[in-house]
């Protein structure tokens, strides 16, 4: 495996390093539109964009036309293969991941199954799939992985049930296995992170995403900044109340979103219909075909996501509400169900919901968990902007 240590991102603090973030996320960008997004004037950004230019950080992009008479604008862009990223996400049997660049574009990926879930035993794997990924690419900087759970301090993981873990140093475990600078994350974060910076929410100054899976996620950006606080990764979204006569959920609640959206609940219900068990795709299947028992169970999981769409939207006045997860395709086999929740609990005064559905991919995951950390390693620590 290559390991060197990361050169330091030169603009550590002020107007420097915000534009070399703008163009990190935004980039190529003309000079004229980074003064603009700024505020800057011409001569300041020339003063600011100089020495990124001489130590290779920056570069001149190919000309493009302006429509005007004379030569043509030379962008501004990062070189964003000067640094590369491994990005992991864990699951309760497997871990898959991506080497990729400064923008999180994705150069190499790989996966392998867990031999066990002790978290010793699982730093041993995560530290021989980072040595294949970094044999794909010239240096690895940082490493970033995302799992369904509560952590804290990048580090420790708190509570992860799918792994029957409970305050388990993973990122000490995998930093010292592979001396790479490790940061640990809940999936969820990492994947709204993502794309908050590289992907559907890029330039939004509001926006949520709700994944569907085995369990019910929910992340937010409000004023170009995720909405993070002690108790994410705890999936309190779960509990949401949706349906007051819908099934009980484990924890005892009725109709929560937990108990009509999963993957689980879905299968559980239509599997109790017909009398033997049956795979979510296949619920689906039946349900688009017109079998009427999965079309009613289908469409009340459809109608209480459009009322859950509906109650983000409502709440953080979303501009775009992103569907994503293993199990995001209910939103496309009842879209009329979920267009009617939307409408119950919707203003008509209000605009419309922006709704994009992202089907499952599991290298967006990866990329998210790679995102954590870029921004690790272009934020620092604990940066305020962030």
């Amino acid at each position: 495996m290559h390991v060197t240590p990361p050169p330091p991102w030169p603009p550590k603090s002020g107007a420097s390093r915000a534009v070399a973030l703008e163009i990190l996320r935004y980039g190529p960008l003309s000079r004229s539109e980074v003064a603009r997004r700024l505020d800057l004037s011409q001569g300041s950004l020339t003063r600011l964009s100089a020495p990124l230019l001489e130590s290779g950080l920056l570069v001149e992009a190919d000309e493009q036309a302006t429509g005007r008479v004379g030569r043509g604008s030379r962008p501004l862009d990062v070189v964003a293969a000067s640094h590369h990223f491994i990005g992991i996400k864990l699951t309760g049997d497997r871990a898959h991941g991506v080497a990729t660049n400064l923008r999180s574009e994705v150069a190499a990926e790989a996966d392998s199954p867990l031999a066990s879930r002790d978290p010793k035993s699982v730093a041993d794997t995560l530290a021989s799939l980072t040595r294949e990924l970094a044999d794909a690419v010239p240096s690895v900087t940082a490493l970033g992985i995302g799992l369904g759970g509560l952590v804290i301090d990048s580090n420790v993981v708190v509570s992860a049930p799918f792994l029957d873990w409970a305050n388990a140093p993973l990122g000490q475990l995998v930093e010292e296995r592979t001396g790479l600078p490790t940061v640990v994350g809940n999936d969820l974060t990492a994947l709204t992170e993502f794309e908050h910076w590289f992907g559907a929410g890029q330039g939004l100054d509001r926006f949520a995403i709700i994944t569907l899976g085995a369990a019910v996620g929910y992340g937010a950006v409000i004023h170009d900044r995720i909405v993070l606080g002690p108790d994410s990764g705890v999936g309190l979204v779960g509990h949401w109340p949706l349906d007051p006569l819908g099934p009980l959920c484990p924890d005892g609640h009725r109709g929560c979103a937990q108990s009509i959206l999963t993957m689980p609940s879905i299968t559980r219900m239509l599997s109790q219909v017909l009398g033997y068990p049956i795979e979510y795709d296949a619920c689906l299947d039946l349900a688009e075909r017109g079998d009427g028992a999965a079309r009613a169970i289908v469409d009340q999981g459809g109608h209480g996501l459009g009322r859950l769409i509906a109650a983000v939207a409502n709440l953080t006045l979303a501009e775009r509400v992103l569907i994503g997860g293993e199990g995001a395709r209910l939103a496309e086999a009842a879209a009329d169900a979920v267009q009617a929740g939307i409408r119950m609990d919707r203003d008509r005064r209000a605009s419309p919901v922006a709704v994009v559905v992202h089907l499952a991919d599991t290298r967006k995951w990866c990329r998210g968990a790679a995102v954590l950390a870029i921004q690790r390693y272009v934020l620092g620590m604990d940066d305020p902007t962030r």
